[in-house]
């Protein structure tokens, strides 16, 4: 007999994938936490239903969200990231010697002890000892910050359930107002092919810009995300993500990556048509 494991990308189109292995299911109070092996993805760890996590090409998300702003302003120092209990944006961090702090803020320790389970080399970050873990509502936590870190990296599920209030004004506002001055947001932005999270996509773009001077879109291709075409937000006060990147001085680091460069840096701004008229119409 035959396992698959398959999710809805919209009403008439399922992503599907053969499974070798059910590793872990446990339902916690945020949501149902799913891990399977598959010959073509390796292990994989769904939320909900949803994908979140698969050994073939979380490398792909994590070195996004992650190089991209540090090679915008090399001199961070303090670095909260909402969301990530899978471990990867972390560890892609730890990289970065420069970083004095990073705060990890989870609203569901099981994600978190399940992905250091079947997933230590993504976790490995995790102990790393500029490392804080708290396990706690984000939007709750940075409620009570103010001018404290550098680089704040939104690395949430969709926009519903536990993530859902990790999409609204109030919470951008509070980004805000925790940043340093000329301190950067990113956030993972959905996909703008599917008309759902389009949506989604347009109304997180338009609260985002309310609140900072600067607000770019980038992309990157993720096979086991809807559409595989999936974007990212990037906000500042001062920093522009093109203007004021300094290629020269982030290759000097010598970090070895297998999907960022510089040159893929610039070029994922570069947006098509579809999604400016998305942008546009938000």
């Amino acid at each position: 007999m035959e396992l698959w494991y398959s999710e809805n990308h919209s009403p008439d189109v399922r992503f599907s994938v053969k499974v070798d292995k059910q590793l872990y299911s446990a339902e916690t109070e945020f949501q149902r936490i799913d891990v399977m092996t598959s010959e073509e993805f390796g292990t994989f760890l769904t939320l909900d239903g949803l994908m979140m996590v698969a050994e073939k090409d979380e490398f792909i998300y994590h070195e996004m969200i992650v190089h991209v702003p540090m090679a915008v302003n090399p001199e961070i120092k303090k670095v909260l990231v909402i969301g990530g209990g899978d471990g990867g944006t972390v560890n892609r961090l730890a990289l970065y010697k420069t970083i004095e702090s990073i705060d990890l803020v989870e609203i569901d320790s099981e994600v978190t002890e399940v992905c250091r389970r079947f997933f230590p080399k993504l976790t490995a970050g995790l102990d790393d000892p500029r490392v804080n873990i708290h396990f706690e509502d984000g939007l709750r936590f940075i409620r009570s910050c103010r001018n404290k870190y550098d680089l704040i990296i939104v690395d949430s599920t969709d926009p519903f359930g536990p993530g859902e209030g990790l999409f609204t004004r109030e919470f951008y506002g509070n980004c805000s107002r925790a940043l340093r001055d000329g301190g950067i947001l990113v956030n993972q932005h959905e996909s703008p092919y599917y008309d759902d999270y389009a949506e989604s996509l347009m109304r997180t773009h338009r609260r985002i810009k309310g609140v900072f001077k600067v607000h770019r879109l980038y992309q990157a291709h993720i096979p086991t995300y809807p559409s595989g075409h999936w974007l990212f937000g990037f906000a500042s006060d001062r920093f522009d993500p093109v203007a004021d990147f300094d290629a020269e001085r982030w290759n000097a680091l010598g970090l070895e990556t297998r999907y960022y460069n510089t040159e893929l840096h610039k070029g994922c701004f570069a947006l098509p048509n579809y999604v400016k008229e998305l942008i546009n119409n938000a």
